[in-house]
């Protein structure tokens, strides 16, 4: 299967020079002197670089004439190609299960060990397997809630013990009850205040359960768009006296990061987002790590696109710091709501904690 990080010829070139592993699968190289191709892996001498030329397939390598390196054995599955595929194996397993499995009985559905199989599944996939199944479990009931005819249905078909173990906090990655979720917000009431800052105008909107919007924008009057596409179905009522000093704590959070302040997260995301996310809230105010530091944190140093790509991702960029990420070369890099407000807000950071 193809892969981005190797999509240029200076990129393969470097996989085959490396004996890198990890291209296996995402290119074949060839020979013309010898006319065999091979894994990107193969021990065999190193060739020519202007005698090489590069097939995303065997079948690809074979048409044009190439007959497969006995070496490296690329019609072959290798063998970290196979600890791959039980790994993408038991992901679908996870997925399958109405109910979440013990550790030991995944690894033998995969014949591994437990302990190989955790390590193995936590540097594929980015997560362990009793995240990953938490997660989708998460999802189905967010799915269940929308088709199900009732809560209790919608609970233990995403398989749930209990009603208790569904609407647990640690678990719940909703702003509000399920039965709001499963009707856009219909007949919830959902209170929103308008306010400048420094990064120009911020909205931030609230149920009787807590904050579950905050967005910034140039136009105050164009924000409450925002949070009504995102609870179609909610009753809106504008900002009283009280809910004016919860805004102002929002404020006074992103103006001085060094204040704690309890956000309740609708973190959703696949698995690797998740993690990214993660990393970039161990990053301190006034610190920045870059997209490359990222990605060698995670433990996928090749990864930094997908990293970028995880941070454009992200919804909830005050409380997920992705603006504490920047290009290599020290540029801002790209910002969900601007370069200049990314600028801004790090600026303000370092002088808060400097």
């Amino acid at each position: 299967m193809a892969d981005a990080q190797f999509s240029t010829d200076g990129a393969r070139w470097k996989a085959v020079v490396s004996n890198d592993s990890s291209a296996d699968g995402a290119f074949y190289y060839a020979v013309k002197t010898t006319g065999v191709y091979c894994r990107p892996s193969c021990t065999s001498r190193l060739p020519n670089r202007a005698n090489t030329e590069y097939f995303a397939t065997c079948a690809e390598a074979e048409a044009a004439g190439y007959r497969a390196c006995k070496r490296c054995r690329p019609t072959e599955t290798s063998k970290v190609e196979g600890l791959e595929q039980k790994i993408i194996h038991a992901c679908r397993i996870i997925e399958e299960s109405e109910k979440f499995l013990p550790l030991d009985k995944l690894a033998m559905l995969v014949n591994l060990s437990p302990y190989h199989f955790h390590r193995l599944f936590k540097k594929i996939v980015g997560v362990t397997p009793k995240q990953y199944a938490a997660r989708h479990q998460s999802l189905r009931f967010q799915k269940n809630l929308k088709t199900s005819p009732s809560i209790t249905d919608a609970i233990y078909s995403a398989g749930y013990g209990s009603s208790g173990s569904a609407y647990d906090k640690k678990r719940d990655q909703l702003a509000m009850k399920p039965t709001v979720y499963r009707k856009g917000a219909a007949g919830v009431l959902i209170t929103y205040g308008i306010a400048p800052c420094f990064l120009g105008w911020i909205i931030v909107a609230a149920t009787d359960r807590g904050i579950c919007a905050i967005e910034f924008g140039d136009n105050a009057d164009m924000l409450p768009e925002l949070i009504q596409a995102r609870f179609p179905n909610a009753q809106f009522n504008r900002d009283d006296v009280e809910f004016k000093a919860l805004v102002n704590d929002v404020v006074d959070f992103i103006e001085s990061p060094e204040d704690t302040f309890q956000l309740p997260l609708d973190i959703q995301g696949t698995a690797f987002q998740q993690q990214v996310w993660e990393v970039l809230r161990e990053i301190k105010p006034g610190e920045t790590k870059s997209y490359t530091d990222v990605a060698a944190r995670i433990g996928k140093p090749n990864a930094v696109r997908a990293v970028a790509s995880a941070c454009a991702s992200n919804k909830l960029a005050v409380a997920i710091p992705c603006h504490r990420v920047v290009s290599k070369s020290g540029t801002t890099g790209g910002y969900r709501w601007g370069k200049e407000r990314k600028k801004r807000l790090l600026a303000c950071e370092q002088e808060s904690t400097g």
